[in-house]
């Protein structure tokens, strides 16, 4: 009976996910427009496209799209009431977003019950660096938008749509799904004892290859620089604090970690890597010593309204002292923690499948991003 429920559950997943395709597809056939125009290209891949061609924005009219490059023609366009869409996120794309996450989650848990895999918390531990991983390839294309007009981009159109955020988490994704299912494999033939330690071996491999490789460009490219100081101050500055957090918590509230365990700790720590990465990067790149030019602007809705607020409501002194953007930072450790705190042994017990996904996924929201804005200004790109 059990099978059939997991069968039936399996195929349910898959007729929706058919049926959302479908709708998408007949919507934008006959309400091109509204559905394709407006929403599917607007929101999700306009901004996409306008990133794989370094451009500020691109404009859709009729049935071609041309990019703009400077800042003018975008308000230009803007204010001719075209449908234009620039390089990062909006509150409609980040909704549309979660929504397709917590839909793939539920795919993702079918599937891990197939491979039966998941109960332990091996695999949450394996799939970080696959999240790193992720981070470091994101800077492959910052890197790649950075070379100087006259040299030929190493990974040209529509590849480079492949590492471009959103589209880079499926690319990831399926990167990490081929490893588990070879190391699943390997284990089942008897050539390993556990597929975690081999799976988290190939996303330590596939990281430290692509953090290399922007070394080497750091020392063979003109256009890519290397700045230790930024790394060594994010990983030191989040580890301080998560770990900080982590035994205090542990020390005076112990029944909040109780049910995450270590895991907790690395909930902390990713979303702190996050945190603290947009602080250096949009305020205290200049107190570790790097060029007035090197800064940075937060692309995410959320992010960018803290940042306002806090603008509009710290004192001139403070601002000028720690800058705009620690508030960030503040947020995510209080999001972090009380994930960490909803996460009690009851939920485990139930369902430590659906549990230890929903936290991968928690954490790689956090990991991820953060990674690529370290790394990203490590490198100055």
């Amino acid at each position: 009976m059990q099978v059939f429920e997991r069968m039936d559950a399996g195929r349910a997943w898959t007729a929706a996910a058919l049926a959302g395709i479908a709708a998408l597809v007949l919507g934008s056939l006959v309400f091109y427009d509204t559905v394709y125009r407006g929403f599917v290209w607007h929101y999700f891949w306009g901004p996409v496209y306008a990133d794989a061609h370094n451009a500020v924005a691109a404009v859709h009219q009729g049935d071609s799209v041309e990019l703009l490059y400077s800042e003018a023609a975008r308000q230009q366009a803007m204010a001719a009431g075209k449908v234009v869409a620039e390089p990062g996120y909006t509150i409609v794309s980040e909704v549309g977003y979660m929504i397709l996450l917590l839909f793939g989650l539920i795919g993702v848990l079918e599937l891990v019950r197939r491979l039966g895999v998941g109960r332990d918390r091996d695999l949450f531990f394996a799939l970080v660096p696959f999240m790193l991983f992720g981070g470091a390839l994101r800077v492959v294309e910052d890197a790649n938008d950075a070379v100087p007009e006259g040299v030929s981009q190493a990974i040209a159109y529509p590849w480079n749509s492949l590492i471009i955020s959103p589209v880079i988490y499926f690319t990831v994704f399926f990167v990490t799904l081929a490893s588990l299912l070879v190391t699943i494999y390997l284990r089942r033939k008897g050539y390993v004892e556990t597929y975690a330690r081999p799976m988290a071996a190939v996303g330590s491999a596939a990281f430290l290859l692509t953090f290399g490789y922007l070394t080497s460009l750091a020392f063979t490219a003109d256009y890519v620089n290397f700045y230790p100081q930024v790394l060594l101050s994010v990983v030191a500055i989040a580890t301080l604090l998560a770990v900080g957090i982590y035994l205090g918590v542990d020390r005076f509230r112990p029944e909040i970690n109780a049910g995450t365990g270590l895991i907790g700790l690395v909930v902390l720590w990713g979303h702190a890597i996050d945190g603290v990465a947009n602080v250096v990067a949009a305020d205290w790149l200049g107190a570790l010593g790097l060029p007035a030019a090197i800064r940075y602007s937060p692309k995410h809705p959320a992010n960018a309204f803290i940042i306002s607020v806090a603008e509009t409501v710290l004192p001139a002194s403070l601002l000028s002292t720690l800058g705009s953007s620690w508030p960030f930072l503040l947020v995510k450790l209080a999001v972090a923690l009380a994930v960490v705190w909803i996460f009690d042994r009851e939920i485990f017990e139930e369902s430590p499948r659906y549990a230890l996904l929903l936290l991968t996924a928690i954490v790689a929201v956090g990991l991820g991003p953060g990674t690529r804005d370290m790394i990203r200004a490590t490198f100055g790109i």
